[in-house]
């Protein structure tokens, strides 16, 4: 009896040690060979090993085990109906070999038994159980003698299988997610390479390509790119373009936007704090230059940056060095740093408000994006894909007439491609039918201005020639001539009114101008069409 209990509270403890490992079980082969090494060093039993169907192949093999050596436990494989351990696995039963050298279909494959006297060891294995499918056989060798209970093995070492089998599923389910997040990851990845590689930015006007070539110099070197350009322009996606075509693309790709922290916070945004560096500082916070370690770190509107903290920026550009806030620990990276800005970085420099030789460090590749009414040919193409999105966004079939594309490949688009694609997201989900007329549109976009104000990342315009004798020029035009050529210019549309039966469209192509703008110089200079409905007409009002 005393036997039976010391017995039963080995085993209680062995149950209990092996159930504390469920905490390791990421680490499948530690958890294993430490199961089986507690009952060799609790239960004392032998050559404990562990054998798994291979998915790959028909077969079984160690897996873990306790005193093999490791060219033992290689030899350790067997084919599914071969031995006692085919047998085990086939029937789902367990299996007692009271003396392994009397048993023919013991095959001792390790060789670790050879040298054993005979008559001394037994062999006992049980089935490892997955939802009632055997994935393995769990085998343990025995001393002979007359306080050996083959039952009570059996019966605990298939309590110690169920816990394998759980500590094996446990690893299947993690490593199962693991490998779908893995592979998430990568088709992310390839949807970034695809969506930000220089041939599937929107774009296929002459300064888009241009945009293109300067991103295949730029992107394998670690030369700092300043990309310049209106607000809305797309200076991030070209940002991203970079990276992902960089050799850098599989390490992060850090953002941050210098306008919209205050300088006491963006210090340390930037550059990370240390414990207690300031009231709130409750804990330690790596900064957007230690995230893009060996990535890059696209500094958006870096044109806002406080003085004070454009000479740290500088020597974090300069040395790749910098202290947390608060800290003195000198901390070294490798980032490449893409920075943006809409603002001419010169008048600054020249105003006093952005140092000159942060300037010169940052504008080493200067990359000039165009507005989108210096590319209107593209206007289509971003109609389209914009439009695509916002249906599949919002479950929609929106289409867009002809007037309102006509419309919009000659808005002026202050707002740039940000712009266009809030504006068709917004139609999109506020249109009640499915096709957007102009009855649709904001009413702000009914009316432009006679020419938008230049762009200072605009290309150098096309310079009129000098005026010849007795011609006359801008600066030499009598005082009344701007009323002159206003008249001029309403003759000219009431004439070419007339000229096509009060037809804007065919009159606005004789003009060489669109329906809308032909609408909008009516609307100026007050021109009264006929009301046809009223019968016939022969006069025509003109409200000056």
């Amino acid at each position: 009896m005393a036997t039976t209990n010391n017995t039963e509270h080995l085993e209680l403890q062995a149950l209990y040690q092996i159930s504390q490992l469920i905490g390791s079980a990421l680490d499948i082969n530690k958890t294993l060979s430490e199961t089986l090494r507690i009952l060799h060093e609790i239960l004392r039993m032998e050559r404990a090993t562990l054998v798994i169907k291979d998915e790959s192949a028909d077969q079984l093999s160690i897996v873990a085990s306790y005193g093999l050596t490791e060219e033992e436990q290689r030899r350790g494989v067997y084919r599914l109906n071969e031995g006692i351990i085919g047998r085990i696995f086939q029937s789902a039963y367990p299996f007692v070999v009271p003396d392994v050298h009397a048993e023919p279909l013991f095959l001792n494959r390790t060789g670790a038994r050879a040298h054993l006297p005979k008559g001394e060891i037994s062999f006992i294995g049980v089935p490892v159980m997955i939802t009632d499918s055997p994935v393995g056989v769990l085998s343990v060798d025995r001393l002979f003698g007359p306080e050996i209970s083959f039952e009570e093995d059996i019966r605990f070492l298939t309590v110690v299988a169920m816990l394998i089998a759980q500590f094996l599923n446990l690893h299947k389910a993690v490593a199962h997610k693991q490998q779908v997040l893995v592979d998430e990851n990568l088709l992310l990845k390839e949807e970034l390479r695809s969506r930000f590689n220089q041939h599937n930015i929107i774009g296929q006007c002459k300064r888009m390509q241009d945009v293109y070539r300067y991103i295949d110099k730029v992107s394998p070197s670690r030369a700092t790119a300043l990309l310049l350009g209106e607000s809305g322009t797309g200076k991030e996606l070209v940002a991203r373009a970079i990276h992902q075509a960089s050799p850098r693309s599989t390490r992060p790709f850090i953002k941050i936007n210098c306008a919209a922290l205050p300088e006491n916070l963006l210090e340390s945004e930037l550059m990370g704090h240390e414990k207690g560096a300031f009231s709130g500082a409750t804990a330690l916070k790596k900064g957007r230059f230690e995230l893009a370690d060996n990535g890059t770190l696209f500094l958006d509107e870096v044109g806002e940056l406080p003085l004070a903290l454009q000479a740290k920026l500088l020597r974090v550009l300069q040395e790749q060095m910098f202290e947390r806030l608060g800290g003195t620990q000198t901390i070294t990276v490798n980032v490449r740093v893409i920075a943006a800005t809409n603002r001419s970085l010169e008048e600054c420099v020249n105003q006093g408000t952005f140092r000159a030789d942060l300037y010169y460090r940052l504008n080493v590749v200067p990359v000039v994006l165009p507005a989108l009414r210096e590319r209107r040919e593209d206007i289509p193409l971003l109609l389209e894909h914009f439009l695509k999105e916002s249906n599949r966004l919002n479950a929609r079939l929106v289409r867009l007439s002809s007037p309102v594309i006509e419309l919009l490949c000659n808005y002026q688009w202050p707002g740039n491609v940000r712009e266009l694609q809030n504006l068709i997201e917004r139609l999109v989900i506020m249109t009640d039918g499915n096709t957007i007329t102009l009855h649709d549109l904001p009413s702000y976009m009914t009316a432009e201005p006679e020419s938008p104000a230049a762009s200072p990342f605009s290309p150098p315009g096309i310079t009129q020639p000098a005026p010849q004798a007795g011609e006359l020029s801008a600066t030499n035009l009598p005082n009344e001539r701007p009323k002159l050529l206003k008249e001029m210019e309403k003759e000219e549309v009431v004439a070419a009114l007339l000229r096509h039966g009060w037809i804007q469209a065919r009159a606005a192509r004789e003009l060489g101008l669109t329906q809308r703008q032909m609408g909008y110089r009516i609307k100026k200079y007050g021109i009264v069409v006929p009301d046809f409905s009223q019968g016939p007409w022969s006069t025509i009002r003109n409200n000056n």
